[in-house]
């Protein structure tokens, strides 16, 4: 995959003009300040006259701003960066890996290149957006477009080709559903075929490509459980309206079919920059599952089967908790796995053990658990606010900031903003 992400980031862009790259350049400060209501007009009109794409996008990350806001700052860092691609780091493999797992095609490509050089002409309009603006951004994005369109092709591949691999849809069947907590459902899911699956690398997730109530609709939810050749496990937290969660919750059940994606994603243990130091994971709600298929992975890696790791979760109450009694089991199996638990709103008993803390989690309470000078690779995932929260922490405890490790379950946010 980081061949494939190299390959992506060339130095500077080969298609492009002087002339275009120069008014690229000079429209940064109109996004700076008016980006999020041009992808909102893009968004309003994309949504409404191409039915096609809907399915890929999430109503209430739409609803909230998220998505638009994620997008805008997407493109205002590409413009900022476009006379040096490999300053967008990260940015570039997020986006391959989230297009593979929604099978994101190059038709897809040419609807958003043509609501977006739209939008620029309708919000900015016609004195500010020039021919000579449209025909740069219309470089710009047609650059952009066949970086992306190159390297999900050979990852999508790369991934048909590996053992147990598939490329778009592929039929499987819930061999299991488990109710982990109040709010999270588990759903093991196997082939149909009876095939052997693609080995994914914890952290990652899967694309479903679903049909709730007469309508198609396509999301991701992460894998919590290690690579088994044989199945993945899902597990679902339920949404207040959301429309996939409840659905799963409520209509699919043991025997039935979904379509699965193959697994994508590159939040795994190698984003560690030292696999030598010791391993925090911090976690709040369904931030859990893909942290526990992380540490499962590291039991099963022999040269680092003896890594000191350290599992923190956080929880309104015990009832909200899933995988509790596994996280209990495997510290109590493992002398070098530590599991700490916060519960933010049980009131504190009487005796309490030092692995447990009860109220939000505190950053006196998170050095106490953390191993001696801060000094270990941590990976933190939950709710927006708590991940703003826990990097503050974190860093004001010493860790440095290149062993902080996040992703976001649905658009990426500024946490320094949150």
């Amino acid at each position: 995959m980081s061949a494939i992400v190299e390959q992506a980031e060339s130095p500077k862009p080969a298609g492009m003009t002087a002339e275009q790259i120069a008014i690229i350049l000079a429209t940064v400060p109109i996004l700076e300040t008016g980006g999020e209501t041009l992808i909102k007009h893009f968004y309003g009109n994309m949504l409404k006259d191409y039915p096609e794409v809907v399915p890929f996008f999430n109503k209430a990350h739409q609803a909230s701003g998220d998505q638009p806001r994620a997008l805008a700052n997407a493109v205002l860092k590409y413009a900022k960066n476009i006379e040096r691609l490999s300053n967008l780091g990260p940015l570039v493999g997020q986006i391959i890996n989230k297009h593979v797992s929604l099978n994101i095609n190059p038709a897809h490509y040419a609807v958003v290149g043509a609501c977006l050089l739209r939008a620029i002409r309708e919000v900015l309009g016609a004195e500010v957006a020039t021919d000579a603006v449209i025909d740069a951004w219309a470089a710009a994005y047609g650059q952009l477009a066949d970086i992306l369109i190159g390297a999900e092709k050979s990852l999508m591949d790369i991934k048909a080709a590996a053992p147990g691999g598939w490329q778009g849809d592929r039929e499987f069947v819930v061999k299991d559903k488990i109710k982990e907590s109040s709010e999270i459902t588990s759903f093991i899911l196997a082939p149909a075929d009876g095939g052997k699956v693609l080995a994914h690398e914890a952290g990652q997730y899967l694309g479903l490509h679903l049909n709730v109530k007469d309508q198609e609709v396509r999301r991701n939810y992460s894998i919590s459980c290690a690579a088994n050749g044989e199945h993945y496990r899902i597990s679902v937290k339920r949404e207040p309206g959301g429309v996939v969660s409840n659905h799963l919750h409520d209509e699919v059940h043991v025997g039935h079919k979904v379509n699965l994606h193959p697994p994508a994603g590159d939040f795994t243990l190698k984003a560690a920059s030292d696999a030598t130091k010791p391993i925090v994971f911090l976690t709040a709600g369904v931030g859990i599952t893909p942290a526990l298929a992380m540490l499962q992975e590291t039991l099963l890696d022999k040269n680092n089967a003896a890594r000191p790791v350290k599992f923190i979760h956080c929880a309104r109450t015990v009832d909200h908790q899933a995988f509790r009694k596994v996280l209990l089991d495997i510290s109590a199996q493992h002398d070098h796995v530590d599991y700490y638990s916060a519960y933010s709103e049980t009131p504190k008993p009487d005796a309490v053990d030092e692995n447990e803390f009860y109220g939000q989690l505190s950053k006196e309470q998170l050095a106490r658990w953390l191993p001696a000078g801060g000094d270990a690779e941590v990976f933190f995932l939950g709710p927006k606010a708590f991940m703003a929260g826990m990097k503050k922490n974190l860093l004001e405890l010493g860790v440095p900031e290149k062993q902080l490790h996040w992703e976001f379950f649905g658009p990426a946010a500024d946490l320094d903003k949150i």
